[in-house]
C-alpha cells in the first residue's frame, strides 16, 4: 500500500490509483480540471479534513479496486487517445442531444415553479456549445498529433509549433465546462430533485449526474495522463 502524501496533487493520486476517484468525487474534490493542487490545499479549499480524506483513501488502497475503471496510465497515448473517443467521446455525442431535450422541456414546463431551471439550461447550452467542437478538435487535430508523436523516431513538425499549444486550449475548454457542470449541480440542489418533480424532471437530473461524473473521468484522463505524457514525449525528442 502506498503512504498517501497529503502534497501530491490530487491528480497524481488518481493516476496512480483510478479507483480513488470515489474517494474525491464523494467529498466533491475536483481530481480532473482541479487535479494539479496538492491533496492538502484541495480539502482546504472544499472545508473537508485532510485526515479523513487520507483514511478513506488509504481504506480504499487496501481493498480491491473496481476493475471496471480504466487503468490509463498503464495505456499508450495512442490507446488513451483511442479509448477517449470511443468511450467519452461516444458517450457525449449520444447524451448531449438528449439533454438538449430534456433541459429545454423541463424548463420551459417547470421553470416557473423553479427559476432556477433557467440556470441549468444555459449552463447546459453554454457545455454543449463547449464540448461539440472540442471533441472535433481532438480528433481530428490533437489526437493524431499525439499518435504521430508516439509513433515518430524524432520530434514532428506541428503546424502549431508544439503540441503543447493545443493541449493549453483543451485544458481552457476543460475548465469551462467545468464551471458549467458546477453551475447545473448548484442549480440543482446536487441533483436531488423537488418532492413534485415528473419523471421528466427526475430523468433530467439523474442523467445530469452521470454526465457530470463521466466528464470528471473524460478530463482527469486526458488533463492528468495524456497530455502530461505527450508533453514530456515531446520534450524528449528534441
Amino acid at each position: 500500500m502506498q503512504t498517501i502524501d497529503i502534497q501530491t496533487t490530487v491528480g497524481e493520486l488518481v493516476r496512480q490509483v483510478p479507483d480513488r476517484a470515489r474517494v474525491f468525487e464523494s467529498n466533491k474534490i475536483d481530481y480532473c480540471c482541479g487535479g494539479k493542487v496538492s491533496l492538502a490545499d484541495a480539502c482546504r479549499k472544499k472545508g473537508v479534513s485532510t485526515d479523513a480524506v487520507v483514511q478513506q483513501l488509504s481504506a480504499l488502497d487496501t481493498g480491491n479496486h473496481d476493475r471496471t475503471i480504466i487503468d490509463a496510465d498503464a495505456m499508450s497515448l495512442t490507446e488513451l487517445a483511442d479509448h477517449v473517443e470511443q468511450t467519452h467521446h461516444a458517450y457525449l455525442k449520444e447524451e448531449l442531444p438528449r439533454l438538449d431535450f430534456m433541459t429545454e422541456k423541463v424548463w420551459r414546463v417547470h421553470g416557473e415553479h423553479e427559476p432556477r431551471l433557467r440556470q441549468v439550461r444555459e449552463a447546459f447550452v453554454a457545455l454543449k456549445a463547449e464540448m461539440e467542437p472540442h471533441m472535433m478538435k481532438e480528433e481530428h487535430v490533437l489526437f493524431p498529433m499525439i499518435r504521430q508523436l508516439e509513433t515518430a523516431t524524432s520530434t514532428p513538425e506541428f503546424h502549431c509549433g508544439s503540441v503543447a499549444n493545443p493541449i493549453r486550449q483543451m485544458e481552457h475548454e476543460h475548465d469551462q465546462a467545468g464551471d458549467a457542470l458546477k453551475i447545473i449541480r448548484t442549480a440543482t440542489d446536487d441533483f436531488v430533485p423537488p418532492e413534485w418533480a415528473c419523471n421528466t424532471y427526475r430523468a433530467m437530473l439523474d442523467a445530469m449526474e452521470k454526465l457530470e461524473s463521466d466528464m470528471h473521468q473524460h478530463v482527469h484522463k486526458e488533463n492528468n495522463v495524456l497530455f502530461p505524457k505527450a508533453i514530456q514525449l515531446e520534450l524528449r525528442q528534441r
